[in-house]
Parts: structure tokens; sequence; C-alpha cells
């Protein structure tokens, strides 16, 4: 048993601080107040001065209410009685569901030994031709999904859990509207996905501190599937309401604030969340997508910039669309050469035919005099916005490719795209 205190310091906010020893950081503790009793996380150390943040917040406690350490951090069940469930920021059951207390494990751990790691080798399939032909996923690689508001990207990450080939989905939403919890659930409710997924669920409405657990909670859970060879997928949303929470914390514990009234250590906080993407040499895998939205639309903002040097590219949402020339995938090189003979020739060949229609776009825009080329390459650039681009489409990767191999038949002639002969003979379509 922990020894009970029942002297608070200080309340500031939601942060109250006592004086203890022998408490590490992230341990949780319990405040027994006059409203009952709340979870509380240590967030800082100073000598015996220990600051709490109070899960429920401080309303209700007062100097002379109880804090008793448990002597633990935050732990989350690691069993199969995960799937199919969702669960708050703390771990608790939003579903109606009973608690689950098997297995529990530490959160927050660090990453997995490089040693313990290979090269990433095998895809993941989505049935999005941006992703699939253009910028492929792989295995263990971590991608941001850099949006601004009102972008479709929790409808984006809804339709990947659906149709991504993994053996297993974990969820973790911070600062979600309560619509956005309820379209995540019943969407992948009715398409089946739920019995493989597991949900951590942080609403606009929920105590602070929960946002930045669920990153960790998340992340928990993954290493214990994919330990047990899973092929699981995270997917994280949003991550500059994770940042947000860190700056509203960081701003409670009067802390020197850094770019934009952000903490100092933003960098270390996102690549600890980031650099748990992995592929076990033995084992299965953890691959990482996290929408990272920015505001005003500015890459340059903390969170977003910072995230750049940390991840192995990103795909852009503009328009509803999967942007293809600020998306990119830097591990794509490692699987699209085994995926097809035509992959990758495809995919340079109709990204810069694209880039030569926005061009032909401008002229149009602009009153110049249209060439037979530029009339072809309109003709191109709207059958490849709606074939590719558009997010409802949903087709293996070997269709798309045949897919656009028709688009270019129906535009040019063989001879204009500028492709090997050898792929020219075996691909292009004999009727196109």
């Amino acid at each position: 048993m922990r020894m009970l205190h029942n002297r608070i310091l200080q309340i500031a906010g939601n942060v109250i601080t006592v004086e203890a020893d022998g408490v590490a950081a992230g341990e949780l503790a319990e405040v027994r107040s006059a409203r009952g009793t709340s979870l509380a996380q240590v967030i800082r150390l100073d000598r015996r001065r220990v600051s709490l943040q109070v899960f429920a917040g401080s309303r209700g406690i007062s100097t002379q209410s109880e804090v008793r350490f448990l002597g633990h951090p935050m732990r989350v069940a690691a069993s199969d009685n995960l799937l199919g469930r969702i669960f708050t920021g703390n771990g608790g059951p939003r579903d109606g569901g009973p608690e689950l207390h098997d297995h529990l494990t530490a959160i927050g751990g660090p990453s997995v030994n490089p040693a313990n790691r290979i090269i990433p080798r095998r895809m993941i399939r989505t049935g999005l031709p941006m992703i699939d032909v253009f910028n492929t996923l792989v295995e263990s690689q971590k991608l941001p999904i850099f949006s601004v508001a009102g972008e479709p990207y929790n409808a984006l990450l809804a339709r990947i859990a659906m149709q991504a080939e993994v053996d297993l989905i974990v969820l973790g939403g911070m600062g979600l509207k309560y619509d956005d919890y309820l379209f995540f659930r019943n969407t992948l409710d009715e398409h089946g996905a739920l019995a493989r997924s597991v949900l951590f669920v942080h609403t606009a409405s929920d105590p602070i501190v929960e946002c930045l657990l669920v990153p960790d909670l998340s992340l928990a859970v993954a290493e214990h599937f994919a330990i047990r060879g899973k092929r699981v997928l995270v997917l994280l949303t949003d991550m500059t309401n994770f940042a947000d929470a860190l700056k509203e914390i960081a701003i409670t514990m009067e802390q020197i604030p850094s770019n934009r009234g952000y903490p100092g250590d933003l960098y270390s906080q996102l690549a600890a969340r980031y650099e748990k993407a992995v592929d076990f040499e033995t084992a299965g895998s953890i691959t990482i997508l996290a929408v990272t939205t920015m505001p005003g639309d500015d890459v340059t903002h903390p969170v977003p910039d910072n995230t750049g040097y940390i991840t192995e590219g990103q795909f852009y949402l503009v328009g509803g669309r999967i942007e293809p020339f600020g998306s990119l995938s830097r591990l794509k090189q490692l699987v699209n050469g085994a995926t097809r003979a035509d992959h990758r020739a495809l995919m340079d060949t109709m990204i810069r035919l694209y880039a030569e229609y926005r061009e032909a776009q401008e002229k149009q825009s602009m009153g110049f005099r249209m060439s037979d080329w530029d009339e072809k390459l309109l003709k191109y650039g709207g059958l490849f916005e709606s074939r590719m681009m558009d997010l409802s489409v949903n087709i293996p990767l070997e269709q798309a490719l045949d897919l656009g191999w028709r688009t270019l038949a129906e535009c040019f002639a063989a001879a204009e795209v500028g492709m090997k002969t050898t792929l020219l003979e075996e691909f292009w379509p004999t009727s196109g």
C-alpha cells in the first residue's frame, strides 16, 4: 500500500501539486475528494514536488483532499478480448462492455531495438489507386496525412480501415467531435471491420490529459499483437490535437514556450510515438497512418513541420483527393518493383502526363490556342481524376494498373506516351 497524502500544496487548473518521495514520472494516483475518487497522472517531478494532471478536472478538489499513488503507470489490457471493443482515452469502456483487467501492460515504453527490425519489404494494399499505384503504403511505415479542417480525412481513414489488407486495426481518436466518433463506429460496424478493430476515442468534451494517452494506448495494444505475429495498422487522428494538448498542459505548468507556444520537446514527443512503427524479424509489424491538420494550411506550422522530419513521406489531402504532387511514400521503391513489371513505369508516365495536363489547364484558362496534344491532355486529366484520384474508387492493384493502361490508350497513341517498347507490347490494350 502506497503512502496516503492529505495535503495538496497547489491547484492550478486541472494540475495539483503535492510533496512525495519515491514517485516516478507517468505514475498514476487516486485523488479522493468530496465528489468521489478521480484518477490523476504524474506529469512533472521537481525534487519532492510532484505535479499531477487530474483526468476529470480539479473541480471539487481542495487542499485537504487525499492523494494515493498507485505505484504503476497507465496500463492497458492486452488480450484478444480487446477486439471489437471501443474504449475512452483512459482505457475505460466506451461501448458499455465490461472493463478488462487481464494481461495489463504499461503504456509509453521505449521503441523497439533496431537490431530486432528488418528492412520493410511488404506492401499494404488499400484498394485506393492513389495509394496502391502511386504512393504505395509499406509495412512498418510511418506516414502523416497532411490536411486542413473540412477535408474528409476521417472518411479516408475509415475507408483504409475497411479495405487495408492487414490482420488488425487500432484506431486512436483525439479531440473527435461526437459525430466523428459515431461515424467511425457505425462505418466499421456496418462493413464488418469492427470485429478486427480496437478503438480508443477521446472526444472534444473529455479531459485533456486523456488526449495525450490515446497514442500510447493504441501503440501498446499494437505492440502486443505485433509481437504475436499480427500485421497491425494504427490509425491516429488528429495529431495536431495531441500537440495542442501538450501545449495546454505546458502552459498550465508555466513552462517556457517554444515556437508558437508549443513546448520545446514537441519533436521528441512526436518521435516517441511515430518510432513505434516496426517490422519484427520473427513476428508481425506496426504501420502508422496519422492525420495532421495544418492550421491555416500552413505546412511550416510546428506540428507538420516537426512531423516531416520524423516520418517517411506524407499524403496531402486537398479538395477531397490525395494530391499526386505533394504526396510521397519514400519506401515505395522497396516494394513496387515486385508487384508487376509495369508498375513503376506506368506510375511515372501517368504522373508525368498529369503534370502536363495541369499546364494545359493553365493555357486554357489564360485563353491560349489549344493544340491537338493539349486536347488529349485535357481528356486524360479528367479521366485520371475520376478513375484514380477519386477516393470512392475501390479496386485491387492489378485492376488499377489495367485501368491506367486503358486510360492512356483512350487518350493517346502508344508512341506518344514515351514508354519502353517491351512494356507497350505486353500491356498496351489491343482495342485501345
